[in-house]
């Protein structure tokens, strides 16, 4: 009788620090994987492939899918902000020479953006303990990648796209959580990879060769992006937002920056300066201001 209340309790208790862990290897992955692809071809294939791992699981368990034509709408919407405009964004900053450390500090504004909308589009109300939360996490999120900016340029496309990155995932958690609410979880996934991977198909068509090197790093990160990102971590991301306020989830965006750079010191063996490693501190305290009940 117990038994759902304390699996609903342990998914809230870890969800956030293992999508934080997941999605952080998203910037990994994409320096793994675009020396052998461009961009918007890496993000066709590991969409399509996606959809189809997906599909037949939706088939297979018979999930409902939405009877209103809108919410289909209203999902591609959404899929293409979170999915195409947001990681296509961050691929095509990176790809053109932005280290992955300042495109993650740039959509790292994230949890800003969002508190500053959630109030007039979703009637989400902030404490004065979220707001100093957030200053609080985007101070300590500058401090862990301040060291990054002397690493390298900062290219005025790669600038563009990440800006548009940040737009793009702002206003997709929104969006998500105002008109996607009641479908299934599963086939709402489904539906967003699938009309992201048919613009991706058709912008790569015309904007790139679709040529890709099949080498075992670029299919090793292939496969991480389908299974642990678009798999694992963007159904949690789902979950939380349709559990919780959208600032607060949001607020977890903050972490990823620093999950990075650590990942990037163990398996890139990058610097991790004492600046950083105050910066992972002074954002852990954010996070929890902004999420304390």
């Amino acid at each position: 009788m117990n038994a759902a209340p304390s699996s609903a309790d342990a998914f809230a208790r870890f969800a956030p620090a293992l999508f934080v862990v997941l999605w952080s290897t998203g910037f990994v992955g994409a320096k793994f994987g675009l020396p052998y692809a461009e961009p918007v071809t890496f993000m066709w294939y590991r969409y399509a492939i996606v959809s189809l791992l997906l599909g037949g699981f939706v088939v297979a368990v018979r999930a409902p899918w939405p009877r209103e034509p809108m919410a289909y709408l209203h999902l591609a919407v959404s899929g293409l902000l979170l999915h195409g405009v947001y990681i296509g964004g961050v691929f095509v900053a990176i790809a053109h020479g932005m280290s992955s450390g300042i495109a993650a500090l740039i959509v790292g504004v994230q949890p800003l953006l969002t508190a500053t909308l959630v109030g007039p589009l979703l009637g989400e109300t902030l404490s004065a303990r979220q707001w100093a939360g957030f200053v609080v996490g985007f101070a300590g999120l500058a401090l862990t990648v301040y060291k990054t900016f002397d690493l390298g340029a900062l290219p005025l496309f790669g600038l563009v796209t990440c800006l548009f990155a940040l737009l793009a995932i702002t206003f997709g958690t929104i969006y998500q959580k105002r008109h996607t609410a009641g479908i299934d979880n599963r086939v709402g996934a489904l539906v967003q990879f699938m009309a992201t991977a048919v613009v991706a198909g058709i912008v790569s068509s015309v904007f790139e060769t679709g040529d890709v090197e099949w080498h075992p790093r670029f299919i090793f990160a292939l496969a991480w992006l389908c299974c642990a990102l678009s798999l694992g971590a963007i159904s949690i991301l789902w979950i939380m937002i349709r559990r919780g306020a959208a600032a607060r989830v949001a607020s977890l965006f903050y972490l990823v920056p620093p999950v990075t750079a650590i990942e990037g010191y163990l398996l890139f063996g990058e610097t991790l300066h004492a600046t950083q490693m105050i910066g992972i501190a002074t954002t852990a305290v954010g996070v929890a201001l902004i999420n304390r009940a």
